[in-house]
């Protein structure tokens, strides 16, 4: 596995690989088992894997919800060879967003709902580091998790609306045990916070906006976000809430197969 850490490097390594199939994993880092499904289909179906590990400044609200985001290198390289990752891009922040960087990506529509009220300007840092992703790797595959539904599909959008030439493949949401969808965030609850966080899935396993909003409302812990229905394709019930400091995510599939 080869680690590279600027654009000119990763794009001269790439040259030569470029006859051949390449899946893109783009992450943040603090790898779970979500993202090694996603890498382990990528090595099934590609010649080339190549996955980026970025926390991506542009995507986060507030100084403090970045700064408190897990972050460890050495750990995530080293599951990323044993799943068979061939080379990792590690930038900079400075190398994706030099001096003067001043254009950006939006998905108008589907950028300004559900997360985007509450984490502004969100997606457009989505939609911006995966086009700029995807113009230096140049894959012939992306993939992502199903759990980052609204992300999944204004990635979609992005594709389509652009004429990118590249296969997005969609992964079903991991989950713990217990129910938890996988997220780097999980490290962060506390095993009381873990424990009011089980309400998020078990509400949206009702498939029912109403009586979910009533359930998570009645939970001691929690401070509710939002829980919609999302015309997203499949249609998925979307919620988020907030933990004591730490924020969550979560969606079902209201049809089609489940995730």
């Amino acid at each position: 596995m080869r680690v590279y850490r600027t654009i000119a490097e990763i794009r001269e390594a790439l040259g030569p690989l470029r006859s051949g199939t390449l899946g893109l994993v783009p992450t943040m880092g603090s790898l779970h088992d979500g993202h090694l499904a996603l890498l382990r289909a990528a090595r099934a179906e590609n010649e080339t894997v190549v996955m980026s590990l970025f926390v991506n400044p542009a995507q986060f609200a507030e100084t403090a919800d970045l700064a408190r985001y897990p972050r460890d290198e050495a750990r995530d390289l080293e599951l990323a060879g044993e799943a068979g990752v061939d080379v990792v891009f590690v930038p900079s922040s400075d190398e994706m967003y030099p001096p003067g960087f001043q254009t950006w990506v939006d998905v108008t529509e589907l950028g300004s709902i559900l997360e985007e009220r509450f984490r502004p300007g969100h997606f457009r840092g989505v939609a911006t580091i995966v086009l700029k992703l995807f113009t230096i790797v140049r894959p012939t595959r992306t993939y992502f998790g199903q759990k980052d539904a609204q992300q999944v599909e204004v990635v979609r959008t992005l594709i389509r609306d652009l004429a990118l030439e590249v296969e997005m493949r969609v992964l079903p949401t991991v989950r713990d045990a217990d129910g938890l969808a996988l997220s780097s965030r999980n490290a962060l609850l506390s095993p009381n916070e873990r424990a009011a966080a089980l309400a998020l899935p078990r509400a949206l396993a009702t498939k029912d906006r109403d009586t979910a909003l009533a359930r998570l409302r009645a939970t001691n812990g929690l401070e509710v976000d939002y829980i919609e229905v999302a015309e997203f394709d499949p249609p998925v019930l979307a919620g988020a809430v907030r933990v004591g400091a730490t924020r969550l995510i979560d969606n079902i599939v209201l049809e089609g197969d489940a995730a």
